[in-house]
């Protein structure tokens, strides 16, 4: 059956009214402008979709003015793409330059959009942010003499982009779908004395010929009786009857992220690997049961884990999650806030897209083994936008 895919891109609408929730936090915080750099926040307002990210040479740069769309400040080398994205005015500068590499003409055109001398403008400076410029230039922004006042935005910005719209819900959708399709194809290969790299490769390749745009992350790892490490790339050690291993991926499709894992083992299992499994199935469920709107991160959907996961864990020091948190928001990055942590406190609403992912240490080994699934929050339900696992590893005979 040919998959019919969604349409790419978004309406211009689309980013007319992600711009304007940002002009309402200039309006309420009374600032400005609101001054982005990362790859991230400037395709969420601009569409500005490229990989040349990739290459750390070039400073971007784009002002959200109280009014209208975007201004860009960018090397010239972008300003042909940049022109088919949702902006008012591009400025531009040869780039790379080597004394001044566009942090004059920022300043420029900061001065010019500003009108007061002591300019408040907004920047994203907290967690899961960056500010994409080398330190010296930073600072430069930032000194006393250019008389910009500058306020952490990161609260508001990253609530506007945990809230996913119809457009960016369609998309999720499809790419989670076709990396299900994968994975459920994977017991049909040939495995038994694969190296774990050919694995990895054999994925990819799937992947992509079932319609993902890239694999932009794939980490795992096999072991007899189970594995190690959860992040790090494949060796060429040769899969053997008896081995559990795991492949989690974050495949794109138009520029969006499905972040899952599956846990499989060879021939057998044992008993206590096939207990783990089931108990990281149970915390799903009790985490996506308990979750609705108004909860939090951490005292519903982390804590609701952990009393499966870790039943003595308070009276035990025996017990505890090793991996730091049990799951994360998910979008244009293949991670996003909030974080299901012990800490974060962010109010699920509809709208989001989490990863629900608990972690596990069993037998005398200290095996780790962690599951991961995908899921939309709505007013009234929650839907997975991964395909849900069974409850039982699944053993490929």
């Amino acid at each position: 059956m040919k998959v019919q895919f969604p349409k790419r891109g978004f309406e211009r609408q689309e980013y007319a009214s992600r711009v304007k929730k940002a002009q309402k936090v200039l309006l309420d915080r009374k600032l400005q402008a609101i001054l982005i750099s990362s790859e991230a926040d400037i395709r969420y307002f601009t569409g500005f979709m490229t990989q040349f990210w990739q290459s750390p040479t070039r400073p971007w740069f784009v002002i959200i003015l109280p009014d209208g769309p975007p201004v860009a400040v960018i090397p010239s080398i972008g300003v042909h793409l940049m022109e088919s994205c949702y902006v008012s005015r591009i400025h531009s500068w040869s780039s790379p330059d080597k004394e001044d590499d566009g942090i004059s003409l920022l300043l420029k055109v900061l001065k010019q959009n500003l009108d007061s001398e002591q300019a408040k403008i907004g920047l994203l400076m907290g967690r899961e942010t960056s500010f994409r410029a080398p330190l010296k230039d930073i600072l430069s922004i930032i000194a006393p003499e250019t008389n910009l006042q500058v306020f952490d935005v990161t609260t508001e910005i990253q609530h506007i982009r945990m809230i996913k719209s119809k457009s960016e819900i369609d998309k999720l959708k499809f790419v989670c779908g076709l990396v299900s399709d994968v994975f459920d194809e994977l017991p049909n290969w040939i495995l038994t004395g694969m190296p774990l790299s050919e694995l990895f490769r054999t994925f990819k390749i799937n992947a992509l010929k079932f319609g993902v745009d890239d694999v932009s992350y794939l980490v795992g790892a096999a072991g007899q009786g189970g594995y190690f490490d959860i992040i790090a790339p494949p060796n060429d050690r040769k899969l053997e009857n008896g081995d559990v291993f795991m492949l989690d991926t974050g495949c794109v499709w138009d520029g969006y992220f499905s972040d899952f894992d599956r846990n499989f083992a060879l021939n057998y299992a044992s008993d206590q690997a096939i207990e783990a499994h089931q108990k990281l199935i149970d915390a799903t469920d009790a985490a996506i049961n308990s979750i609705k709107p108004g909860v939090t991160s951490s005292k519903d959907i982390f804590s609701t884990m952990s009393e499966v996961l870790y039943p003595n864990r308070d009276n035990s020091g025996n017990e505890s999650n090793e991996v730091g948190r049990l799951g994360h928001g998910l979008g244009t990055q293949l991670t996003e806030p909030p974080s299901h942590t012990e800490w974060d406190e962010t109010i699920i609403l509809p709208g989001m897209v989490l990863t629900i992912e608990p972690s596990i240490i069993y037998g005398k080994q200290n095996f780790l083994m962690v599951a991961e699934e995908n899921i939309i929050v709505k007013e009234r339900e929650i839907e997975y936008l991964s395909r849900p696992r069974s409850r039982e590893l699944k053993i490929i005979v």
